[in-house]
């Protein structure tokens, strides 16, 4: 799981003070590549993909599983754990709602075993995908710790490969906190990082999750699902403070709805005393008892291996990127995913993975490389807790801040029938666009189905739509995209159909 809390940075901000890199004379041209990738992470092996696909030989290596974060220990296992305890929750506690009824005698357990099954087994067969195409696409690959020599040449297992360019996809790892009590509760295994989290040996009856952004949501919700009772301790006035204010109030009043989940905002941690977590809210100090402690605080870029051959970083110790093609200080060297730090999204690594690719292959003259560039204003971003959130573009809190002449209009998904029919109302669509020309600067919404609806607003917003044209297309009924059509007709004509 990357952890979207990185806000958007502005653009034309990227470093000029690069180094073009001499032309390289490879010592052993067997061991010599066009591109080699360290890291097979989505962004890394998507990035290989596309080089082999463009006729560059290509190698990739990887020090642990194909996947890298997102599918091993982010992404893919967070959300297969979200599900199985959407459905317990479902079950157990909507099931009559729906007309169906469970006897008295019929006992509903969670098999905590059965889950993290499913989840291991779903991991391994997408990392022996990853694999697959590896070898579908003649790629070169090694499992082993690399050392950058300089520029050109890895070093990886004693051997030494050389490659015209290299691509950093190393990804990065959960922060921690270094607090009174902090170590000691690691070591006894009862302070948990997000991997920790997804591997548990039993069902927690109680956890306190510290950081209220989105992996503490999403943990939060989905320990919530199971029946744990689930402390959340925020040390800003709000959760999801980067998101619209619109979606962080409507989130916080949905989880504090749910019996088993407290927020707590405000909240100063002061450490840890065996199995209690100490912290102050309004001048009184607490020591909360739980199973488990999950600490959520963000992440830190891995460039071990990388640290010698002068690349520039950011003050929070990310490779800085100089051009909106991923492109380090060092003209041949490229930085993509979380350990650029620009937007920690594994759809974003992928993105830059293609971007630098068709960038070094424009280089060598290679016909049909595409030449984009980076867009950081056009990427949805998703949070998988329930319900779901989807968020791209800019927030209203931004668009005022920024003096923005704009015009927006939530649409609720109570007066949906499909939001109805699925008895699952919670929640809106929020559309936002500049009054100039009409188009679409920004898109937030909650509620169920919110990560597959905020595609088409990234499409609007890719094409520069106007808020007419999404109010003219169709959107098909019964479906909860009629929202989007219905806050569109609001903003386009100050009226809507159904309400």
């Amino acid at each position: 799981m990357t952890d979207c809390d990185t806000q958007i940075p502005a653009r034309g901000t990227h470093s000029t003070n690069r180094t073009t890199s001499q032309p390289f004379k490879a010592p052993n041209p067997e061991k010599h590549f066009d591109i080699i990738v360290v890291g097979a992470g989505v962004g890394g092996y998507v990035a290989a993909i596309k080089a082999a696909n463009l006729g560059l030989k290509t190698l990739i290596i990887e020090k642990g599983a194909y996947g890298g974060v997102c599918l091993n220990i982010g992404c893919i296992p967070t959300k297969t754990l979200l599900k199985s305890g959407k459905v317990f929750e479902q079950t157990t506690q909507k099931a009559a709602a729906f007309g169906i009824e469970i006897s008295k005698d019929a006992k509903i357990t969670v098999n905590w075993t059965k889950v993290m099954e499913r989840k291991e087994d779903i991991i391994k067969k997408l990392s022996s995908g990853v694999l697959y195409l590896m070898n579908k696409n003649k790629i070169k690959h090694l499992e082993g710790e690399a050392l950058a020599l300089d520029n050109h040449t890895i070093k990886v297992n004693g051997e030494t490969y050389t490659a015209d360019d290299l691509i950093i996809a190393t990804g990065s790892t959960p922060r921690g906190l270094n607090l009174p009590g902090f170590e000691q509760a690691q070591k006894a295994g009862f302070l948990l990082n997000s991997t920790d989290a997804l591997s548990l040996p039993k069902l927690p009856k109680k956890v306190v999750i510290i950081g209220g952004g989105v992996i503490g949501v999403e943990f939060a919700s989905m320990f919530a699902s199971y029946g744990s009772q689930v402390t959340l301790l925020q040390g800003l006035p709000t959760i999801l403070e980067m998101l619209d204010g619109d979606l962080s109030k409507e989130m916080t009043k949905i989880l504090s709805a749910k019996n088993n989940i407290t927020i707590v905002t405000n909240a100063m941690i002061k450490g840890i005393e065996k199995n209690k977590v100490v912290y102050e809210v309004d001048g009184k100090e607490v020591k909360l008892e739980a199973d488990y402690c999950l600490q959520s605080v963000g992440r830190q870029a891995v460039t071990t291996g990388f640290d010698n051959i002068g690349l520039q970083k950011t003050a929070n110790g990310y490779i800085e990127m100089a051009n909106d093609y991923c492109q380090t200080n060092i003209d041949n060297v490229y930085a993509i995913g979380d350990v650029n730090g620009k937007l920690m999204l594994a759809h974003v690594a992928s993105h830059e993975g293609v971007i630098a690719v068709n960038h070094i292959a424009t280089k060598k003259g290679v016909k049909h490389a595409g030449h984009t560039k980076m867009e950081f204003e056009c990427v949805p971003s998703c949070i998988y807790a329930s319900p779901e959130i989807a968020s791209i573009g800019k927030t209203e809190e931004q668009c005022q801040k920024e003096n923005i002449d704009y015009k927006a209009f939530k649409f609720p998904f109570s007066a949906i029938g499909k939001a109805l029919a699925d008895g699952d109302t919670h929640g809106f669509v929020k559309l936002i666009i500049e009054n100039k020309y009409q188009t679409v600067i920004g898109a937030h919404i909650i509620g169920n189905r919110a990560t597959e609806m905020i595609s088409e607003i990234a499409v609007a917003m890719e094409s520069e739509a106007t808020i007419a044209e999404i109010a003219h297309a169709i959107h098909p009924h019964p479906t909860m995209s009629e929202a989007i059509g219905e806050a569109a007709e609001a903003l386009l004509t100050g009226k809507t159909l159904n309400l």
